[in-house]
């Protein structure tokens, strides 16, 4: 009754877990047991910066025609064979562009000049989150991968904000906050404390009765919302048990700046093999007004944020199983409106880092107008005349190729439909 109680407080609080109604056998999971070994990486972390970040301050720099007003053509840097905004002299804090590529541009793969198609933000965010721009019922990249490595760890897929379809492949786990997590994984103690509700072996009798209980009525026909029920307190028990060894990885209090209090809640999940993917995001890089102050606010916070993740991920020895994905929903346009903003423009960029990618890589490109330059699917140069527009499907393809997941039964529900010469050669990795 107290682990009852306790998964009601969570529901109402607005937490969640995964809670597997299906076997793995149905779902085609090929992930470990979440129990007893853990989910062992690789981690997928997707960065969101919310609202349409300005490239041109970040990856894609421009300084003419007054597509910027903080830097000059000639001021654009190179970092081995990435081009970066100069903002360092233009921000109070954070990470700025120099030192974030100076630290990991020799690790990172940049693609610019990704065609969103269209420049609103519901249906550019779910097209950049799920490769598909006309359905609603396809996955985020993260909760995909989530399904087809690890749909029974208990926090498979996590999110915090942002778009976050599953495609009913897998649970949207939230957990807000770094004490959310410690009463998740001591839901066994009182009020999430050191002290259990039952004695070991009172709690060990309570749970092979119950596996025996699941185990007997699993083959008897019942219906749905029974089965579901009984699979929901099961998987209540099992995955209570896996939490626990998050505990160990919590840091003793939460960090201050919202990416942070993020990664941590990740890291841990991660650490612990109860989680595959999070979804990560901070918004406000919505610039319609006053376009250069917010992004000098905006863009060394996200910076900041993901160096952040890789420190701590380093600390907890897990930096080699981390692949991280960075992007926004769209662009803000070459021009400037009259309140010295930037509307929505549907040409992007996106970044990508961890182990596999090849780094040091500058794909892709925009013009001096910031229209794109259509690519060579094959080799990856720009080929203004034979080229293609890469959409984000494009994207998602050739990340479901580095994941080994592009034949997957769930991929397969799912087509992207990109046509066979149109698949981009070793966008990512080497292939």
């Amino acid at each position: 009754m107290s682990r009852r109680n306790f998964l009601k407080r969570c529901g109402l609080a607005g937490l969640g877990f995964a809670a597997p109604v299906y076997s793995q056998a149905v779902l085609g999971s090929t992930g470990t047991n979440a129990e007893t070994e853990g989910y062992p990486g690789p981690y997928y972390v997707v960065y969101n910066a919310s609202g349409g970040w300005d490239t041109t301050y970040l990856m894609d720099p421009k300084g003419v025609d007054g597509i910027n007003r903080l830097y000059q053509q000639g001021d654009i840097l190179t970092v081995g064979n990435h081009r970066v905004a100069p903002i360092a002299k233009h921000i109070a804090k954070g990470m700025s562009n120099e030192d974030f590529f100076a630290k990991y541009g020799s690790e990172l793969c940049v693609f610019n000049g990704l065609d969103l198609s269209v420049n609103n933000h519901t249906p550019c965010a779910r097209y950049m989150a799920t490769g598909k721009l006309d359905s609603l019922a396809y996955p985020t990249f993260p909760a995909l991968v989530a399904a087809c490595y690890g749909a029974e760890a208990p926090l498979a897929f996590l999110t915090f904000g942002n778009y976050s379809a599953t495609g009913n492949l897998v649970p949207m786990s939230r957990v807000p906050y770094l004490q959310s997590l410690r009463l998740l994984a001591r839901a066994d103690s009182v009020e999430g404390g050191t002290h259990p509700y039952q004695d070991a072996f009172v709690a060990d009798r309570i749970e092979r009765a119950l596996e025996g209980q699941f185990e007997a009525r699993v083959s008897d026909a019942r219906l749905p919302r029974v089965e579901r029920s009984q699979s929901m307190l099961y998987a209540a028990q099992t995955n209570s048990k896996a939490l626990r060894r998050v505990v160990p990885f919590l840091p003793k209090e939460p960090a201050k700046e919202r990416l942070a209090q993020q990664n941590d809640i990740a890291l841990a999940a991660f650490k612990a093999g109860v989680c595959v993917s999070a979804n990560l995001s901070i918004g406000q890089f919505d610039s319609h007004n006053n376009n250069d102050a917010d992004q000098m606010k905006l863009i060394p916070e996200f910076l900041a944020g993901i160096d952040d993740l890789l420190c701590k991920a380093e600390a907890l020895e897990i930096r080699d199983k981390l692949v991280v994905i960075i992007q926004s929903e769209m662009g803000r346009t070459p021009n400037y409106n009259n309140g010295n903003g930037k509307d929505h423009w549907s040409i992007s960029s996106i970044m990508f880092l961890g182990p596999g990618i090849v780094g040091n890589r500058l794909i892709g490109a925009t013009d001096e107008k910031q229209q794109l330059v259509p690519i060579d699917p094959q080799t990856l140069k720009t080929d203004p005349v034979g080229g293609i527009r890469v959409r984000p499907e494009h994207i998602h393809q050739s990340l479901r190729e580095f994941a080994s997941i592009e034949n997957h039964p769930l991929s397969q529900r799912f087509p992207l439909q990109v046509p066979e010469k149109e698949k981009l050669s070793r966008l990512i990795g080497n292939g």
